[in-house]
């Protein structure tokens, strides 16, 4: 929580008035109840940088907070953006409620509303989500996995396909994408804040125990648990592809790796006396995440399970995390004027000089508060090649001389037996993109949802599921 002595009062502005009348005839005490009401918030990640970001030469930003409303089909239908500044004064009004426009001028709000809303969305995506959760967090746990596992210990042996190349996409990108001056902090709203906010976001919100999917949906409030169902929750919005198909995948990795630990670690008393693995994780914790080493959230590692969740986890970040973060960013995102990364203008106010010119002329407004021609081309540039998979990139389910990387025959075949599982999932999205049933995934125009299908060819197919963080 942010200090209300520094940041002014924690309350927001949205009020019942401002969505009573969005939630096709339920009351909001209703739509709560029944689990209708979502909201993505960016206040606390962006308002203690707001003021240094708007200080910045052509740079404009909120903190912002949107509500959805769960539509009767599955969709999310935004209600209301509030918009929030830093508090200046006791009497200053620093939080505005943008609401569905109800004509030309109001429509014209909303459009900029959202367009802020969505530069929020880019940063905290590219600079936590995708930089911080999956590069930076695997990295410590690779570096130590070659320090202190022997490169024929069966736990290296598992590793080693979602290691690849990590370690050198790191580097590359602290040359040239997240450096001084570089790529992402000429393409984002926060500019030279971008990796200050990305550190910010691992002291107060990173958790390795809340990494894993089901861990994750649950903490986003977008699931709730339930012993009853397949994975141990219920999923509160049914039609969400990255969940439902992520899942699937988190499964067959738990069941892969499962399989593996309970071959060469019968018992527990394996897993505490092995030297070498308890020095890997110890090393992962204490010297790689050392800023955070004395949380009291970090899974122990005393068991058969709790080496099984830990291994499932890193698998699963190197893997389908990353990629249903980063190959779809092109397709999804390249079109800069439908999802900017940064903003140039503020939402002009009756009392703002600039008011008039909105009114005069909003598409000029609302262009010249997008990036400008030459940033919108570089992001578009950066994307485009991060989007891309290479031709020699390992997808999930295959490894280098699959029948041979292990001498022990039991588990070179339950290795066949789960690339065959993933071939099945893959089958299963398929049949899913196809369900018009299924509104976020399946209609006129909207993009069929395959970043977790787990195979791929060359280039930008926004699809496919390398076994590790590559590019």
């Amino acid at each position: 929580m942010l200090d209300p002595d520094i940041y002014g009062p924690q309350e927001s502005a949205l009020k019942e008035e401002h969505i009573a009348g969005q939630l096709n005839g339920m009351t909001v005490q209703q739509a709560l109840d029944e689990n209708k009401l979502f909201m993505v918030d960016y206040h606390d990640i962006y308002l203690p940088f707001l003021d240094r970001i708007n200080a910045l030469d052509g740079r404009k930003s909120y903190a912002t907070r949107t509500i959805f409303f769960l539509t009767p089909s599955g969709t999310l239908k935004p209600i209301a953006i509030e918009l929030s500044l830093p508090h200046t004064s006791p009497n200053s009004r620093s939080k505005r409620v943008v609401t569905p426009p109800v004509d030309a001028t109001t429509n014209w709000i909303w459009q900029l509303a959202k367009a802020h809303v969505c530069s929020n969305d880019a940063g905290v995506h590219q600079l936590v989500n995708h930089w911080l959760r999956t590069h930076a967090c695997m990295e410590p746990f690779i570096l130590a996995a070659h320090r202190q596992l022997s490169a024929m210990h069966p736990i290296f042996k598992l590793l080693d396909p979602h290691m690849r190349y990590t370690l050198e996409i790191n580097a590359l990108a602290r040359q040239s994408l997240i450096s001084a001056d570089g790529v992402i902090e000429n393409c984002f709203t926060p500019g030279r804040y971008c990796m200050e906010m990305s550190a910010a976001a691992y002291r107060s919100h990173w958790r390795f125990d809340k990494e894993g999917l089901p861990a994750d949906l649950i903490r986003r409030g977008i699931a709730v648990p339930d012993p009853t169902q397949p994975h141990g929750l219920k999923l509160l919005i049914e039609d969400y592809p990255y969940a439902s198909d992520g899942l699937l995948i988190w499964n067959a990795l738990e069941n892969w790796v499962r399989t593996y630990v309970n071959r060469y670690y019968p018992n527990s008393s394996l897993v505490c006396n092995d030297r070498e693995l308890q020095q890997w994780y110890h090393e992962s914790v204490h010297v790689g995440h050392a800023d955070l080493s004395k949380e009291s959230w970090w899974p122990s590692l005393k068991t058969t399970d709790d080496l099984v969740s830990i291994l499932t986890t890193l698998i699963w970040l190197a893997s389908a995390q990353h990629a249903a973060l980063n190959f779809g960013q092109y397709p999804y995102g390249g079109y800069v004027p439908n999802r900017p990364p940064l903003m140039r203008r503020l939402i002009p106010d009756e009392n703002d000089l600039e008011y008039a010119n909105f009114l005069a002329d909003p598409q000029k407004y609302f262009l010249s508060a997008l990036p400008s021609l030459l940033q919108a081309t570089k992001f578009m540039a950066v994307v485009d090649t991060l989007s891309t998979h290479s031709p020699d990139e390992e997808y999930l389910g295959e490894r280098q001389h699959p029948s041979i990387w292990s001498g022990d025959a039991e588990i070179i075949e339950a290795f066949y037996g789960f690339s065959a599982e993933i071939r099945r999932i893959e089958k299963e999205i398929e049949k899913r993109n196809a369900d018009p049933n299924l509104k976020n995934r399946c209609g006129a125009g909207v993009l069929p949802y395959e970043l977790l299908a787990p195979s791929s060819g060359p280039g930008v197919t926004c699809r496919g599921v390398p076994n590790s963080v590559s590019i």
